[in-house]
């Protein structure tokens, strides 16, 4: 079952580069990117997700993603071309961050950071449909300093302070290379419209493949900066490699905790999309389901809040 997966992942991740060549988004990348950074329109995001947003008090498993995006869009008749930067963490933690590392249950999610930067490239076309490339480089283990992130987050908004970082996974340096491909947008109505997307995700961090579709409502933009207000529903699926959240790293080994990943995890997002001016906001709730292949469906989906601010100087 495995070597039939990782044959698949394989497979979808060739036919996302392939689609990527094919829609030029891969040669000519020194001189456009000299280009759109020197004459095209910047902006700047700042993405969240966490779960304790939900005022639940309850902090657990995918616990906490920080991302800052800086980019430089260039349009012509055609399409709008983008390259762009980004630095994120991200933080896992056991379902009662309350616990000892000891008391920590076998099946629980182990304690993880991820610190990453990278760049991309993207080519969006005015019909919706998009092809984006990119690769993001960092660490993930204590390096990633999550215990102290996670402390004196806790600390800050008076949450209880985690105890278990002490078997959290061991230091890894990673590299990961991911693309992204959106091949058409329908409009149904012209107030409705439907588009099916891939992404791939290869490395020693992260390896997976996920298929999803958008359903959007609302008064529709067609680029990112566009004037806009929606609603939107989106339902994926990603088939699993690895997750070093869960297994640690791809060539570490002795890691204290470590769990085997569900090799099929279900999302659904539902949330809406602002955008005036030079501003713009995104806000959903994202159900994830159970990412550990022997933990009980009910106790390891859970729920959290994704939250995107754009600023188009």
């Amino acid at each position: 079952m495995l070597r039939f997966s990782l044959h698949f992942l394989t497979a979808c991740l060739l036919l996302i580069h392939a689609s990527l060549v094919r829609a030029d988004v891969v040669p000519d990348v020194l001189p456009g990117f000299r280009t759109v950074m020197a004459q095209g329109a910047s902006s700047i995001a700042l993405d969240i997700d966490n779960d304790s947003l939900l005022m639940n008090r309850n902090d657990g498993f995918y616990t906490s993603g920080v991302r800052v995006t800086q980019q430089s869009a260039m349009r012509n008749a055609a399409q709008l071309v983008t390259y762009g930067w980004r630095i994120g963490h991200e933080m896992y933690s056991a379902s009662d961050i309350k616990l000892q590392s000891a008391q920590v249950q076998a099946l629980d999610h182990p304690y993880a950071a991820w610190l990453y930067g990278g760049l991309f490239r993207e080519v969006r076309q005015v019909d919706g449909a998009y092809t984006r490339i990119g690769f993001d480089l960092g660490c993930i283990g204590p390096c990633a300093a999550g215990e102290r992130v996670q402390t004196n987050l806790h600390r800050l908004i008076n949450q209880p302070l985690p105890q278990g970082w002490s078997g959290q996974v061991k230091n890894e340096f990673g590299a990961v290379l991911y693309g992204d491909v959106a091949p058409a947008r329908w409009s149904l109505q012209p107030w409705l419209d439907v588009q099916p997307s891939i992404r791939g995700r290869f490395g020693n961090i992260f390896t997976d493949v996920t298929a999803a579709v958008t359903l959007r409502a609302g008064a529709l933009g067609d680029l990112p900066a566009a004037s806009t207000r929606h609603l939107y529903l989106k339902f994926g699926a990603r088939a699993v490699g690895h997750d070093a959240s869960l297994q640690g790293g791809y060539f570490s080994r002795g890691n204290p905790h470590t769990v085997r990943p569900q090799r099929l995890v279900a999302e659904a997002e539902a949330g809406l999309q602002w955008v005036q001016g030079p501003f713009a906001l995104l806000a959903a709730i994202v159900r994830r389901g159970n990412e550990i292949r022997d933990l009980p469906a009910a106790a390891g989906a859970q729920n959290f809040v994704r939250l995107q601010l754009v600023y188009f100087p």
